[in-house]
């Protein structure tokens, strides 16, 4: 065996190296999960998400008063929409006996629930027995007006302008 010169006065020692051998050893497996272990999990969680999903989808009074509101709102300015581009007058009917409601530029009416009470404020010229109109002209202005939404204690209120015929909707139990 050749040794370095550098090493060989530094005091170093240096020995051959051995042969290499494998030694056995015992393998371990790594326990997992099995299988019913999981299922038992998946359960789990399913029924969590569905009790979660139940209360969602229960659909409270406030929930639906705010969905009949939002979906009046619609119809109000999609009529507003109608009378400025077609350039003639559009009215969005209640029907306040029935509660139900009706763009005069389609043939569909529209239900409330019958749990939700409705209350019209717009001109004089507007009520006919049973029902009220908010009319919009083409140059956007409208007849103005307010709708009020009820439903226990929750209530919302739908403003038109009169001068511009915008149309906003606010929660009246939350700014009492």
């Amino acid at each position: 065996m050749a040794i370095i010169p550098e090493l060989q006065d530094s005091g170093f020692k240096v020995a051959k190296a051995g042969r290499l051998r494998l030694v056995p050893c015992a393998l371990q497996l790594n326990k997992g999960f099995t299988l019913l272990e999981l299922i038992v999990v998946l359960f789990i969680v399913v029924i969590g998400f569905t009790a979660i999903g139940i209360n969602l989808s229960s659909g409270n009074d406030a929930t639906e008063l705010k969905v009949a509101a939002r979906d009046i709102v619609s119809a109000l300015r999609f009529a507003r929409g109608e009378a400025l581009i077609s350039h003639q007058e559009t009215t969005v009917t209640l029907d306040l006996a029935e509660n139900t409601y009706q763009v005069s530029a389609r043939d569909k009416v529209y239900s409330i629930p019958k749990a939700i009470d409705v209350t019209v404020v717009t001109a004089q010229s507007e009520l006919i027995e049973g029902s009220a109109s908010i009319r919009f002209f083409a140059d956007g202005s409208s007849t103005g007006g307010r709708i009020t939404l009820e439903l226990g204690k929750a209530a919302w209120q739908i403003d038109i302008n009169w001068l511009t015929g915008q149309i906003e909707l606010d929660d009246t139990e939350a700014s009492e």
